[in-house]
């Protein structure tokens, strides 16, 4: 072959079969294997060739890549093949004119071969064959390629690549799935096409419906552009396999807004076929016990993440905050998320420091409009899931109105949601389910109860059992507050601050049983709801405290506890302070040799602040 940048060398397509070959032609090859009288060369998955051992010009390993020269084409299909060396040539690629199918239609070709451009979502081994999950512009599906059993098959091909990919679609357990004959990346240049068809189809399904919220809201309205984004990077990691995982505060505003999204996001993993447990390993619920994304999620689902990564070939999950993720404690686990390079989406209402608007590509918190943490992240969330998959509306249009009562908002939008809740749930249902959700994640600890917590919200589709469950748990929880104020009460100190206030102190590791309900957090907000009824229309502070850890809660005070934290931690060398919240209920953390200085200057910033 005369060596020339007029020489052709052509590049089989992956839907190629023999009728594409020419003799006379060109080819790029891959070597298959060896025989004493020659050279077994792939020109595609579908199509090989022998090279005769006395045309071999250089020698191979297998898998190395081969340019071939078509002696001729017999009428059996084998097919003689000469190794030729040019060092100067131009590549052409061949493709068949087969019609590239959309996954969505499949189902219209069941036995039937098949040809699908699409995006490699996840790559998963069994003990059998290698299972592919391919996503194009309509849809995702599962195929299926084997070599032998256990074995990879397509070991080049990797997680996010642009394959064509040809074979029979089958039926196998009630679920679509195809048999792969052949599988090729594409060209840079074909994949690039492919790539941008698939992003702008799924762009344009991942946007949400327009829809009018519950109730009405000038807050809510200020926030429909955020709450859209990240409604539509949900659905766009849903239509792409992405795995979620998201991650709340353990108490009933935060459960609320977590299992609303949660209802939406499984309802769509379903829609959108996958296997039949896609919702159990592309989304996963994690309460956090701190209201802030501690190092301790951050690891626990960083671990998870790479694990499934390696074992079961999905992508890095997508991270959702709900009810935390806004505030300065965040960002030590929010760098960590760049460095793995996890898309980070929160829905809060405490009061956000702009520092982490950086690591997020999604955030929903009133404050960034005029409102305040009355409008709660149950709220919130399930207006976001209700955007997610308009579906599930009937199902968790309750959910707002239990997270208002749970977390005492005092917003105007409490009241219209609980106007939506009824007549099927009063007020007293809602507050009692609240306490019921509390009570219960406090035993469930780091679990997220999926199945417990549906019941306790009535969504398990047992109505009689959800009554009768939620009756049981306010009964016990309320048994265990009871017992607990009644040993406490005693022991509240009480004192007048300059600024007319009343503050009242507990000791709640002295004074109080540890390790049981309700938690100190829990604790100091039930002495302070028995304090505030004891001084109707009067300021009160309540600072429930332990040896290295203080718990606030005001009525009528103006604190901005973040703002006090950050002067705290500055004013007090060695005090270690940290904490937060929201700017009249909120924690604080020391050092607990440092207890007497921190909490002294706590309480001179508590009686500046005004009425």
């Amino acid at each position: 072959m005369e060596d020339t940048e007029d020489t052709i060398v052509y590049r089989l397509g992956a839907n190629c079969s023999l009728d594409e070959v020419e003799e006379g032609k060109t080819y790029l090859g891959r070597v298959q294997g060896f025989a004493p009288f020659g050279v077994f060369v792939q020109l595609n998955d579908r199509v090989k060739g022998l090279v005769h051992k006395s045309n071999v010009k250089v020698q191979h390993s297998e898998r190395d890549p081969i340019i071939v020269h078509v002696l001729q084409i017999r009428s059996n299909g084998n097919i003689d093949l000469e190794e030729v060396t040019p060092t100067v040539y131009q590549t052409e690629n061949v493709t068949r004119t087969t019609t590239t199918v959309l996954i969505a239609d499949i189902g219209k070709k069941i036995g039937r071969t098949v040809l699908i451009e699409g995006e490699i979502a996840q790559i998963k081994q069994t003990s059998g064959p290698t299972i592919f999950t391919l996503v194009d512009e309509s849809g995702t599906a599962n195929a299926a390629a084997f070599v032998e059993a256990g074995v990879r098959a397509y070991p080049e091909v990797e997680l996010g690549a642009i394959v064509a990919l040809t074979g029979e679609v089958m039926q196998r357990n009630n679920q679509l799935q195809i048999e792969v004959s052949s599988m090729m990346v594409m060209e840079p240049e074909d994949a690039a096409r492919v790539r941008e068809r698939i992003d702008a189809a799924l762009d344009e399904r991942a946007e949400p419906l327009d829809l009018p919220f519950l109730v009405e809201s000038e807050v809510l309205e200020a926030l429909r552009p955020q709450m859209r984004n990240v409604a539509k990077e949900i659905r766009k990691a849903v239509l792409t396999a992405r795995p979620i995982i998201l991650r709340h505060h353990a108490d009933a505003d935060g459960i609320c807004a977590a299992v609303a999204v949660e209802q939406a996001v499984t309802a769509l993993i379903r829609e959108s076929g996958g296997d039949f447990d896609a919702e159990f390993f592309l989304f996963k619920r994690s309460p956090s016990k701190a209201p802030f994304y501690e190092i301790e999620d951050i690891t626990r689902d960083l671990d998870f993440a790479l694990k499934d990564n390696v074992r079961y070939g999905q992508k890095m999950p997508m991270i959702l905050l709900m009810d935390n993720g806004s505030t300065e404690e965040d960002m030590p686990s929010l760098k960590v998320t760049r460095i793995f390079g996890l898309p980070v989406m929160v829905v809060d209402h405490h009061h956000p420091d702009e520092i982490v608007d950086d690591y997020l590509i999604g955030h929903v918190n009133p404050y960034h409009v005029g409102g305040d943490y009355g409008i709660t992240a149950g709220m919130l969330g399930t207006e976001v899931a209700r955007m997610v998959n308009p579906a599930v509306e009937n199902q968790i249009r309750h959910l707002p109105a239990i997270a208002g009562l749970g977390d005492r908002s005092e917003a105007p939008e409490r009241a219209r949601y609980l106007a939506v809740a009824a007549p099927e749930y009063s007020e007293d249902d809602c507050r009692d389910i609240a306490l019921a959700l509390d009570y219960e994640q406090f035993w469930l600890r780091f679990s997220d109860g999926r199945e417990i917590v549906k019941d306790i919200l009535n969504l398990s589709g047992e109505p009689e059992r959800h009554e009768r469950f939620v009756h049981l748990l306010v009964e016990e929880a309320n048994r265990a507050i009871e017992e607990q104020i009644e040993t406490n009460m005693p022991h509240v100190e009480s004192r007048m601050l300059p600024n007319g206030a009343h503050l009242f102190m507990l000791d709640v590791e002295m004074f109080a049983h540890r390790f049981t309900f309700p938690p100190p957090g829990k604790t100091s907000g039930e002495v302070h709801d028995r304090l505030v009824r004891q001084h109707p229309g009067e300021p009160v502070v309540t600072i429930g405290f332990g040896p290295d850890f203080a718990v606030l809660r005001s009525r009528g005070v103006m604190m901005n506890i973040p703002q006090m934290v950050r002067e705290l931690h500055s004013e007090i060398v060695g005090g270690g302070v940290s904490g937060g919240g929201h700017l009249v209920v909120g924690s604080i953390k020391f050092v607990e040799g440092m207890r007497d200085v921190v909490i002294d200057s706590l309480i001179k910033k508590i009686g500046e602040a005004p009425i």
